[in-house]
C-alpha cells in the first residue's frame, strides 16, 4: 500500500471520536485489541509503560513526561491523540512523528493479521492505532512508552497495557455520555488504568478523588498538593517560571516556555510521573533541560503576529475556563478580542462561551468541526448572540480564520479554539498565512 491506500483502509473502520451519537450503545470490551495485540506479540509488555488519563492537559503532560524521560537519557514511544494536523503525529520516538514509510509499513502488517481475527472481533480504528503503536515501539526498541488514554481509562484501547506508573491529571465532567454524569463516576472509570504494582501520581487535589483511586490498590499513591505540586508559578516572558516539588526533591526556577498557569500543574504531574518511575528524584539539570525544551502545539500556542494570533483545543467548560485565565493574565494588553469557535454537539454552547469569557470579544466568529457530531456554526453564533456579542458563522473553519483575521485590527487578538479539529485545520491555514 502507499499512503492513501493504507489510509482509506484505516479510515474505512469505525471510528468512535467521529460517530455520530445515537441510541444504540456497544457494550465495552477490550477484547478485540487483546486479541490484536496477542497475535502481535504483546509488543505492550515489552517495555514499561507510562499510562495517562484526565479530563484535561493529558497531551501536555504526556509531552513534558517524554522530555524528561528523553533528557535522562532514554528512548521513549509516545502515544497521543488526537492528531492536529497529521495522523503521524499520534505515534512518536524521542518527539519525532513515525515517517510516512513507517506507517504504512505498520497499517500493512495490521492489515494482514486483521483477516485473523474474523468478523466479530474486527477492530475499530482507534484500537487499530493503538495496537501499532505498541507495536512500532517494540520494533524501535524504546526503553518506555508513555501512552495517553484515548477516552476515559478503564476500557479504552491503550489500557491492554500494564502501567508502571499511572497518571491522572485532573477529574472534571467530560464525555458524560459514556463515563458518567458524575466526577465520581468519570473517576471510576478513570481509575481502572491502575493496575497491580502501578505507581499512581494524582494530580487532582480533591480528597474525595483519592478515596475513589485507592480502590483500585495502587502500589504507592502521589496526590496534588500534598505530595508534591507546583509551589511557584509565576508569569515569565515566553511562558512560566515554577518551583516544583516531588517527595524528597524541589526545583526553584524552572523555565517552562507555555502560556498558562495551569501548565504548571501539568509540570508537577509529569515530573512526580519520573520521578516514580526511576524510583528516585531527578538531576536538576537534567529537569531544567527537559522543561526548557517542551512545545505542546495546540495548547495556548502563538501563531501569528499583528494581528496576535493563538489557538487552543479548549474542548470541554474547564479548558475553556483556564484559557480564559490564561488571556486574562498574558494577553489582556491587547486592543481588542476576536474569537473563533467550534465545537461538538454535546456541548452547551452558552456554557462555553460564558466559560472562555466570551462577552469581553468585540466579534465571535463561529465554525464547525470537520465531524458528524459537529454542533452546527449557526447554533453557536446564535447562542453568543443572546449573550449580547456581534456574531457571524462560517461553515468552513478555514473561512472562519481567514474572516476572523481580516476583521481583526494589527493590535487585536485573535484566539482560535473549542474543538481540536478546529483547532488543527486552524493551524494549518494559520501557518499557511504566516
Amino acid at each position: 500500500m502507499n499512503l492513501d491506500e493504507s489510509r482509506e483502509w484505516l479510515d474505512s473502520h469505525i471510528n468512535l471520536a467521529r460517530m455520530v451519537a445515537d441510541s444504540r450503545t456497544v457494550p465495552p470490551t477490550l477484547d478485540r485489541v487483546r486479541k490484536l495485540t496477542e497475535l502481535l506479540g504483546d509488543p505492550q509488555d515489552q517495555y514499561p509503560v507510562l499510562h495517562l488519563t484526565g479530563t484535561n492537559g493529558k497531551t501536555t503532560t504526556a509531552r513534558m513526561l517524554t522530555a524528561l524521560l528523553v533528557a535522562k537519557g532514554l528512548s521513549v514511544g509516545t502515544l497521543t491523540s488526537p492528531y492536529l494536523e497529521r495522523l503521524n503525529e499520534e505515534m512518536a520516538w524521542n518527539g519525532e512523528p513515525i515517517s510516512d514509510g513507517a506507517f504504512v509499513e505498520l497499517l500493512e502488517v495490521l492489515a494482514a493479521i486483521e483477516p485473523v481475527l474474523g468478523p466479530e472481533l474486527r477492530p475499530n480504528y482507534f484500537e487499530l492505532l493503538t495496537a501499532g503503536a505498541y507495536r512500532w515501539f517494540a520494533d524501535v526498541a524504546v526503553d518506555a512508552a508513555v501512552a495517553e488514554v484515548g477516552l476515559g481509562g478503564r476500557w479504552d484501547a491503550t489500557n491492554v497495557a500494564t502501567a508502571r506508573v499511572a497518571v491522572v491529571t485532573n477529574v472534571e465532567l467530560d464525555h458524560v455520555e459514556y463515563l458518567g454524569p458524575t466526577r465520581e463516576s468519570i473517576a471510576a472509570e478513570k481509575a481502572g488504568i491502575v493496575k497491580e504494582g502501578s505507581h499512581l501520581v494524582l494530580g487532582d487535589p480533591d480528597p474525595a478523588m483519592r478515596a475513589i483511586f485507592e480502590l483500585a490498590n495502587p502500589a504507592t499513591l502521589w496526590q496534588a498538593y500534598g505530595d508534591f505540586g507546583c509551589d511557584v508559578n509565576e508569569l515569565a516572558h515566553g511562558g512560566r517560571l515554577l518551583t516544583l516539588r516531588t517527595p524528597g526533591a524541589t526545583y526553584d526556577d524552572v523555565y517552562l516556555p507555555l502560556h498558562g498557569a495551569h501548565q504548571g500543574a501539568n509540570a508537577a504531574c509529569a515530573l512526580a510521573a519520573a520521578q516514580a518511575f526511576f524510583g528516585e528524584p531527578l538531576n536538576e539539570d537534567v529537569v531544567q533541560e527537559a522543561f526548557a525544551s517542551v512545545t505542546s502545539p495546540g495548547r495556548m500556542e502563538v501563531v501569528g503576529r499583528r494581528p496576535l494570533t493563538l489557538i487552543d483545543g479548549a474542548h470541554n467548560p474547564a479548558g475553556a475556563r483556564a484559557a480564559a485565565a490564561t488571556l486574562a493574565e498574558e494577553f489582556s494588553a491587547v486592543h481588542g478580542r476576536v474569537i473563533v469557535v467550534g465545537m461538538m454537539r454535546q456541548r452547551d454552547p452558552d456554557e462555553m462561551l460564558r466559560a472562555l469569557d466570551a462577552t469581553q470579544a468585540k466579534l465571535v466568529v463561529a465554525t464547525q468541526p470537520d465531524s458528524p457530531r459537529a454542533m452546527p456554526a449557526a447554533e453557536v453564533a446564535d447562542a453568543a448572540r443572546a449573550l449580547g456579542i456581534d456574531a457571524v458563522a462560517m461553515p468552513s473553519v478555514t473561512a472562519a480564520v481567514d474572516y476572523a483575521v481580516d476583521a481583526a485590527d494589527a493590535e487585536d487578538l485573535v484566539f482560535v479554539t473549542g474543538s481540536l479539529y478546529v483547532v488543527g485545520e486552524a493551524r494549518t491555514r494559520l501557518r499557511a498565512r504566516e
